[in-house]
């Protein structure tokens, strides 16, 4: 079993670490790297975690900190801000990760790509439960007319589109 608790949200893992009462950052020894991490206490010989990471991390943008004296928080940032990790070390055991409960967020929270993916989305939904053309359906349908237009010689009378 892992010294550590861990929680994770799309973008960053952060793994609490119980330390011994009165604990001051200069006693942690914290190593990351961008598939590694490995922290211990100059005191103690055994890490409290050390291994391969589950995926790369930022290293730059990822921190620790001793916190109230009695914690080692570290948080990791997500280069692939897109999945669940089963697990922070690859030798520890999995998590099912199909049965995590994603917190709400809001699109403005998203960058830009990802809510243009995210409104499109919710537009197609709305559509189709209206029983009306998606976002694609309707720019193959613009598509074809501006064909036809371009077409007049043409007889599209028993052209069947689905």
């Amino acid at each position: 079993m892992p010294d550590y608790n861990w929680k994770q949200t799309l973008q960053e893992v952060t793994v609490t670490i119980p330390v011994p009462e009165g604990t001051r950052a200069k006693l942690a020894k914290v190593d990351i790297g961008p598939k590694s991490i490995k922290a211990s206490l100059i005191t103690r010989e055994t890490p409290f975690i050390d291994g391969e990471l589950f995926n790369n991390v930022r290293v730059d943008d990822s921190t620790w900190t001793i916190v109230d004296q009695k914690e080692l928080v570290i948080t990791l940032e997500k280069v692939n801000q897109t999945e669940w990790w089963p697990h922070v070390i690859t030798s520890d055991p999995k998590i099912d990760v199909t049965k995590i409960q994603p917190e709400s967020s809001n699109l403005s929270d998203l960058d830009p790509e990802t809510r243009a993916m995210v409104e499109k989305m919710m537009y197609d939904q709305r559509q189709k439960e209206q029983g009306q053309p998606t976002a694609d359906e309707l720019k193959k349908q613009q598509m074809f007319e501006q064909f036809k237009k371009q077409h007049p010689e043409m007889d599209f009378s028993n052209v069947e589109i689905n």
